[in-house]
């Protein structure tokens, strides 16, 4: 079996697979199965100041859509879905007390709870990270929260230098790894991720939901009434083409893979786009923690059938080998596969 160990800046995990924040960590409960299945990391549901993320929570809401575009009611689920949804934030009474209990469950296992905010204002934000950095060995912060967007209960940062601002704010407030999660919506999520680098940030975390809608040709209403945001298989694509080009870039960024992995050989496949760890929200909502364990063994399988001895030695390995178009030579005949 491959060694699956790995680390993200100086913090070792037993293997790549993290739950990430989501409605699936926003319980003691949930974070404890999230654990229990084998990830290496949970990252629980993110927190803010913000009066409107308080609502935000009340108002949410969560479709599935079928490959044809069809909603899916939940208990008619096969796994594969993309979600839709106009999710909220964790409530702070009592979050410390839980993640200090959880945090030590998690060193039982050999495993990591990671406290997660996103951003409103940079001096709050901070003041919330040192709290959680008494008690949990990680902070990541959300830059690219799409609901907040929506709610204006946290800011959708999409600029490099605002980016290097939050950062090096919430740097400066705590002593343990910083981990900062991009999003998708921006122009060059390689500035950000340099960015975030500059201003101290221990790993980067791409890319985050897309923001998304979705009306009901028959009814003419949108689904879930409301914008949203997007994830699932259907985007993991595009999660794969920025973890690559960063890492291209520059290999000596810790990258944590998400949106859109949902087995073993997704992850497989964001580790050979560079990242060191990939982390399953919309999967774990849809199949529930037991995902988790099932792509750890996944993984492992995968690896070994590749020829990894270590999950380490994949990073990167299909950026390695991909050419750019000018570097590929040309046939005799354009390829026209549809024809066939």
């Amino acid at each position: 079996m491959s060694d699956l160990s790995t680390a993200i800046g100086p913090l070792r995990l037993k293997n790549p697979v993290m739950a990430a924040s989501s409605e699936a960590t926003m319980t003691e409960e949930g974070i404890l199965a999230c654990l229990d299945a084998g990830a290496g990391a949970v990252v629980a549901k993110s927190v803010n100041e913000s009066p409107a993320a308080a609502r935000q929570l009340l108002i949410a809401d969560y479709a599935l859509l079928a490959p044809g575009g069809d909603r899916v009611g939940w208990p008619d689920r096969c796994g594969d879905e993309t979600l839709l949804c106009r999710s909220g934030l964790a409530a702070r009474d009592g979050w410390l007390a839980m993640l200090e209990r959880t945090s030590r469950h998690a060193r039982a296992l050999g495993a990591h709870v990671i406290g997660s905010i996103t951003v409103a204002e940079p001096g709050p934000a901070a003041e919330i990270a040192r709290e959680m950095a008494g008690v949990v060995p990680a902070v990541e912060m959300n830059v690219g929260a799409p609901h907040g967007r929506e709610a204006s209960a946290v800011r959708q940062v999409t600029g490099a230098e605002v980016v290097e601002h939050y950062t090096r704010t919430v740097r400066a407030a705590i002593d343990v790894p910083l981990i900062v999660k991009l999003p998708a919506q921006t122009d060059s999520p390689l500035e950000l991720a340099a960015a975030a680098r500059r201003a101290g940030a221990d790993v980067v975390a791409m890319i985050g939901r897309f923001n998304g809608f979705w009306p009901d040709p028959l009814t003419s209403e949108p689904v879930l009434g409301s914008w949203g945001a997007v994830g699932g298989p259907g985007m993991l694509p595009v999660s794969l083409y920025w973890v690559s080009k960063t890492f291209a870039a520059d290999r000596s960024v810790p990258l944590i893979g998400t949106n859109g992995a949902r087995s073993g050989a997704d992850v497989a496949r964001f580790l050979l786009s560079g990242a060191r760890a990939v982390e399953l929200a919309s999967a774990v909502l849809l199949r529930g923690p037991g995902v988790l364990a099932e792509c750890v063994e996944d993984l492992a399988d995968t690896l070994t059938a590749g020829g990894y001895e270590r999950a380490a030695d994949a990073v990167g390995v299909a950026v390695d080998r991909s050419r750019s178009y000018a570097e590929i030579p040309p046939r005799e005949q354009p390829a026209r596969p549809w024809e066939a």
